[in-house]
This record gives C-alpha cells, sequence and structure tokens, in this order.
C-alpha cells in the first residue's frame, strides 16, 4: 500500500466527519436547495458527463465487456436528465430528520421522546453503475449525511465528473467543503482503508455482485448495511392463474435481466406443468432466455438444458432462467429458503390460503402474491428513491429511502428528577 493511498481515504473521512456535523443541523429548505441546483447543473453540464463516460465505455469495449455491463455503465442524455429528475424527486420528499418517531411521559413527570438523526457518515463501496453516484450523493444530502464515494475503476471518469458538478453547484448553494467525497485512486487498497476508516465514517453500504458484498461483509470494520444478491423466484402454484403467471414470468425474467430483482429461478407445481411449461417455455425462447431445467420440465421442455445444483444458487443477471417442476407449496418453500438470497419471491395462486402461508413462511424482504418481483425498488414502492435493497434484518431491510439512512436518539427532559 502506498501513503498517497492512505493519505487520500484518511483526508477525505476527515473532510466528510467535519461536514456531516454542518450537514445535520441543515434545514429542509437549504438542503432542498442544495439538491435542485445540483439538478440544474447536472442537466446544464451534461455533454461534460457524456464525455467522461465515453472514456470509460471506450475502455469497457476494449476489454470485451459484455452488453449487460456496458448498458449499466453507459449514459445518455435521457439517462443524465433523470438522475437529475431524481435529485428533484429526493428534494420533494419529507425530511425524516427530526421526526418524532414516539413519545411518553413516565409516572415521576420525565419526558422522553425517540427522534430520527442522520447515520453520519455514511462510505458507498459500489460498481459500474454511475447513477449510483448521484443517487447516493442526494438522498444521503437529504438525511442529513456527509457521504464518501468509492466507485468502480470502470466507471472512474463518469463518476469524477459527476461529483464535480455536484459539489460545484452544490457548494454555491451552501453544501459544505466534505459534504460529497469521491475516492478517485482506483487501487483495491482504497476500498479496504475505507472499511477500516471506524472513526471518520459510521456505516458502509456495498453496492454490486457478491463477491464486492462478501468482500466488505468480511473485511470490514465499520459497521454495514448488506445489500444482497437477488436470487429470486416465481413459484406458481397449483391454483394459480396461468395468464397471470405466464405475464409475470416473462416480465420478471426479462423486463430488466441485469439487476438484482429480476427472476432467476421458476419453481412450477406438478398439477399445472404439463400446461404451463410448453406455454411459458415458447415465450421465454422467444425473448432470447436460455432455459436450464430439472429432468421433469425437460419432459415438456426438451429445449431446455440440464439443471445443475448451482444453477438453483446461481443469481444469472443474465436471459437465463432454472425451471424445476415441485410437488407442493412446501416443496417450493423449502427450495426458496434454501437457495434464496432473502431479497424477492413470488407466489401466484388463487388459493388465500396458500398465498398466507408462503407471506409467512418464505425468508425474504419482499414477498409477493400475484405479482412481479421487478416492483422490488424505491421509486415503485412510492418512497422516492433508494440507496439499494438490504437483504439483512438489523437497521434496515428491502428497499432503503431516506428513513433507513437515520438513526435515532432519546431527548429526555425533566424538572429536576433524580434517581433514588
Amino acid at each position: 500500500m502506498t501513503t498517497s493511498v492512505r493519505d487520500e481515504v484518511l483526508t477525505k473521512g476527515k473532510r466528510a466527519k467535519a461536514a456531516a456535523a454542518r450537514l445535520g443541523i441543515m434545514t429542509r429548505a437549504q438542503k432542498d436547495a442544495i439538491l435542485l441546483a445540483m439538478a440544474d447543473a447536472l442537466e446544464a453540464a451534461s455533454a461534460r458527463v457524456l464525455e467522461a463516460n465515453g472514456r470509460d465505455v471506450a475502455e469497457a469495449r476494449k476489454r470485451a465487456t459484455s452488453a449487460a455491463p456496458i448498458d449499466r455503465l453507459m449514459l445518455n442524455e435521457k439517462r443524465v436528465a433523470e438522475m437529475a429528475d431524481g435529485l428533484r424527486v429526493v428534494a420533494a420528499l419529507t425530511d425524516p430528520v427530526g421526526e418524532v418517531i414516539g413519545g411518553w411521559r413516565l409516572p415521576i413527570g420525565i419526558e422522553i421522546s425517540k427522534v430520527r438523526v442522520p447515520l453520519g457518515v455514511i462510505g458507498i463501496i459500489y460498481e459500474s453503475r454511475p447513477n449510483v453516484t448521484v443517487d447516493a450523493a442526494g438522498l444521503c444530502l437529504k438525511a442529513g449525511n456527509a457521504v464518501i464515494l468509492r466507485g468502480g475503476s470502470d466507471a472512474i471518469n463518469s463518476n469524477i465528473e459527476l461529483v464535480r458538478i455536484l459539489t460545484e453547484a452544490g457548494g454555491r448553494a451552501g453544501l459544505p467543503d466534505g459534504g460529497i467525497e469521491i475516492i478517485e485512486t482506483t487501487d483495491r487498497e482504497a476500498a479496504a482503508q475505507l472499511m477500516r476508516l471506524t472513526e471518520y465514517v459510521d456505516v458502509l453500504i456495498p453496492r454490486g455482485g457478491g463477491g464486492l458484498i462478501r468482500r466488505v461483509k468480511e473485511e470490514s470494520t465499520v459497521p454495514v448495511i448488506e445489500t444482497g444478491e437477488g436470487n429470486c423466484h416465481v413459484y406458481v402454484d397449483a391454483s394459480a392463474d396461468l395468464d397471470w403467471a405466464e405475464a409475470i414470468t416473462v416480465n420478471a425474467k426479462c423486463q430488466r435481466p441485469g439487476v438484482c430483482n429480476a427472476a432467476e429461478t421458476l419453481l412450477v407445481h406438478r398439477e399445472v406443468a404439463a400446461e404451463f411449461l410448453p406455454r411459458i417455455g415458447e415465450k421465454l425462447i422467444a425473448q432470447g432466455v436460455e432455459l436450464r431445467g430439472c429432468e421433469e420440465t425437460r419432459r415438456y421442455l426438451p429445449q431446455a438444458k440440464p439443471a445443475t445444483e448451482e444453477d438453483w444458487a446461481t443469481e444469472f443477471l443474465a436471459l437465463i432462467l432454472a425451471i424445476k417442476v415441485v410437488g407442493s407449496i412446501e416443496e417450493a418453500i423449502a427450495h426458496i429458503n434454501r437457495y434464496g438470497t432473502m431479497h424477492s419471491e413470488a407466489i401466484i395462486t388463487r388459493d388465500l390460503a396458500n398465498a398466507r402461508r408462503f407471506t409467512h413462511e418464505v425468508d425474504a424482504a419482499a414477498v409477493y402474491v400475484n405479482a412481479s418481483t421487478r416492483f422490488t425498488d424505491g421509486g415503485q414502492f412510492g418512497m422516492g428513491a433508494e440507496i439499494g435493497i438490504s437483504t439483512q434484518k438489523l437497521h434496515a431491510r428491502g428497499p432503503m429511502g431516506l428513513p433507513e439512512l437515520t438513526s435515532y436518539k432519546y431527548i429526555i427532559t425533566g424538572e429536576g428528577q433524580v434517581r433514588a
């Protein structure tokens, strides 16, 4: 490790910590003014963003990167405008800071209030999606937090230019120095240093593939909010409306296959397999999906490749779908709880008892009845935006919006009381 890498991370941590103290006491009007100024600047500087992004995309193509990662990396005028609009949406959201979550009065006359406060300094370690840079900066700011961004090397030029635009415009509107920091070195040691910056960073949020998330969980001494892999399932029950099942399966797999809430495995009850599998197979193959099935599935879909044990546990993030025929809802639930990643799971059924059982027994952040897993998203949930989707159970679970970027404190008011 070079001294310069350690020094860069340490310096940015100190600056962010100082900025967090100021951001935490800003009014909603002050924070919203900064967000709106950043949104306007982003649109005005679209050409700068696209030029930087073009360099990243060109490098990715030289490395023969496949189509899906390039799509996640690539920006255009529409996507830049969407990022700017996202900042405006965040500005319009209710400020969570200062919200009184609860309160009560003790018999001795002491009053206790539970009040939302910012987390402080949030570190985001993520891969090659430049929109995360803007989304994370806006959400952290609105919740009164400073943010240190450590994006992937694939998008380094895009991320640096985006942060430059945001901080220039934000600074003119009142953003404290250090409120939005980006680690510019692509040295992997920088991420390791950030994971150990316990004196200055209050929480880390990793966003990306399973390898990145596991590394952060295993190596970080800073507390981690885990945003997990999405090995998501659609289970077609014996009583399912097969038209619904067909539409939901195609949407969950094909609408955007490279994201964490896309379906990776289809489970079909044996009673409807003979009718449903040929029709859904035809639809999926027409969309370019590669099918991998169990032995029973392949009786109805001979085009499918044999599924392996590894396939049941894989987040493909591609037009690949594993298919298994099951004999009961119990078998479907057991399969999901064994191989799923506690992200998003769906049942298609007209049986109310089975719907209730599925929602009660499946261990996931989002459990659907007769709807696509693709709705697991802060914007789709009506939360305005999200910092990520948590698959853990402590602090936050599911799409994380502004309230999940806060903690709370107790405020206790007395009139001279002392403890006996």
